[in-house]
């Protein structure tokens, strides 16, 4: 095997690599987001639980923070909680800057 195919090889699973901590991330979030917005929601016992995965599989439907921040939202607002205060939002940064 010759220097630039290990090389390519190299790149290849850094990308790999690279991309699935990005996923996992992305899920952790949308998991943390879940359980504070079902706190925030008041919600116990299994619903409290599945709320969380319903984020992570919407995360999964749709690519993208906007899917999963616009349904949080439309949740508390469902249950009366009107708009969430400025400081009870979570805040969505970018990783990669």
């Amino acid at each position: 095997m010759t220097t630039f195919n290990k090389r390519e090889e190299g790149f290849e699973q850094q990308f790999a690599h690279d991309e699935e901590f990005k996923f996992k991330t992305i899920a952790r979030r949308n998991k943390l987001l879940g359980l504070w917005a079902a706190e925030k929601l008041g919600l116990t016992g299994a619903r409290a639980d599945s709320y969380p995965l319903s984020l992570v599989m919407s995360g999964f439907e749709d690519a993208g923070e906007h899917d999963v921040a616009s349904q949080n939202p439309q949740g508390l607002r469902c249950q009366g909680r009107g708009r969430a205060r400025p400081s009870d939002q979570p805040r969505y940064e970018r990783a990669d800057g």
